[in-house]
């Protein structure tokens, strides 16, 4: 007899997976999948959304085809500041634009002339971002290729592009309305005032709940496929359903994003120039969180120690604490001389390194190297966590994600935050279980 299985599609930036659960929601299998990147019109690097789209449906033909299983449910977890937009005849009419990518200067001055910056950032609860604001994309195409813009008959946010590949709906959801998007204005809880007057709202489908889900016929029989949810914010899903007790979360990966579901608090101009912002939980309620470019960094500063000591790309895997190493940098007895190159220079970083010009060259061993590398990165943590925590009086925080591997980090947080109850958790699934709970848990899609 077949065993009844819920698909979960995790896509990230780096890692593009693939799920199944049981009906005690556990795994039972996972694939891991490499898709080369392809180039937009002005040839910049973007996912390739034609030949994502061809693995996830052959995926999906290859569970339909097994008979080992009987799929009920599907959903999808993605990152967040990310559009396909898609004309009358439901094809994508652009590529799926890297939120990296810029945005021209006058494009961005135009628009906070008419929408002052400092007032709008607090209302959609949004720093600066560019084209990580992804309401602005939609800004940018309406205002630089408008013949183009007026084909668009739906704009849809990337997670729930992939749901209407299989149900044929068009429709947002909190999640991916809610991450530094600048669309939504958090005090009115609706969209901003300045999206209905430059005609956006025309391209944005309508709002239903995150745990909705629609019939669709896919392997002979009806399934149930959730919307798509909003990564981060499918991460913090996981632990809303299971754990009761205020907490906040850190989930580390490409971005260290820190999330605090346990505070009203408004966001000040201070907290929003340190990139600190709110999402939308998947009841729409807000979520303040604080993100920096961990995963980022690490990775380009570990590519200059690898070649100052020539050592393979995974040769930090191997890298135990080393308390002598450690010791003097926790007594102070070092300056700290990190210097972030694709973290955002906010006051808070310029605080923090101002004038430090990190070199791998002045260290005697990769060892060495490699420990103030986490140090300086570690302190980053801490400060983002402590702007995501506020005035909340919480101290049982969960940390998850690929950095929980890391001994150095987790021993360096250990001591930075003594006040702190922290859980590590070893759970790599975080994004793509929550994905799986939401399907489960808030829409009935049982599959037992």
């Amino acid at each position: 007899m077949p065993l009844q299985v819920i698909a979960i599609f995790d896509i990230g930036k780096t890692n593009k997976k693939f799920f199944l659960f049981d009906e005690n929601m556990n795994e039972i299998k996972q694939e891991y999948y490499k898709i080369p990147l392809t180039k937009d019109e002005d040839g910049f690097e973007c996912d390739d959304l034609e030949a994502l789209t061809k693995w996830i449906k052959s995926t999906i033909n290859g569970i339909c085809n097994s008979p080992d299983y009987k799929l009920k449910g599907l959903n999808f977890s993605t990152y967040g500041a990310s559009f396909v937009h898609i004309g009358k005849d439901g094809q994508p009419l652009t590529p799926l634009y890297n939120y990296l990518k810029e945005i021209p200067q006058e494009i961005i001055e135009g628009f906070y002339q008419r929408y002052p910056e400092e007032t709008n950032n607090l209302e959609t609860a949004s720093p600066s971002l560019g084209m990580l604001n992804s309401g602005l994309q939609l800004y940018w195409l309406k205002k630089t290729q408008p013949d183009l813009f007026s084909k668009i008959k739906y704009s849809l946010h990337f997670p729930q592009y992939l749901s209407y590949l299989f149900t044929g709906k068009a429709v947002s959801e909190p999640t991916s309305i809610g991450c530094h998007t600048r669309l939504w204005n958090f005090q009115k809880r609706e969209y901003h005032d300045w999206v209905k007057q430059e005609g956006i709202d025309r391209v944005l489908p309508e709002i239903v709940p995150t745990s909705q889900t629609y019939p669709s016929e896919l392997c002979g029989h009806e399934v149930q496929v959730g919307v798509g949810i909003h990564d981060s914010s499918s991460a913090l899903a996981s632990y809303l359903v299971r754990i009761k007790e205020p907490f906040l979360l850190v989930s580390t990966g490409t971005w260290s994003i820190s999330l605090n579901p346990f505070t009203q608090d408004p966001l000040t101009k201070e907290e929003l120039d340190n990139d600190c912002l709110n999402f939308l939980s998947i009841d729409g309620n807000p979520v303040k969180a604080s993100r920096f470019f961990m995963g980022y960094e690490f990775n380009y500063q570990i590519d200059r120690i690898n070649k100052h000591f020539n050592k393979p790309d995974k040769y930090y895997k191997n890298i135990v604490v080393d308390r002598s190493i450690l010791q003097p940098i926790k007594d102070g007895a070092i300056i700290n001389t990190f210097c972030p190159k694709h973290i955002a220079e906010t006051p808070l970083v310029k605080l923090l390194f101002e004038g430090n010009d990190w070199k791998p060259e002045e260290f005697d061993s990769y060892e060495e190297a490699y420990h103030h590398l986490i140090w300086g990165l570690t302190l980053l943590q801490v400060e983002s966590l402590k702007l995501a925590k506020g005035s909340s009086k919480i101290n049982k925080v969960f940390i998850d994600g690929g950095f929980v591997h890391n001994e150095v980090f987790m021993e360096l947080l250990r001591y930075y935050l003594p006040d702190c109850e922290l859980e590590f958790s070893d759970f790599p699934l975080g994004s793509a279980y929550g994905a799986a709970l939401v399907l489960e848990q808030k829409s009935g899609v049982g599959v037992n």
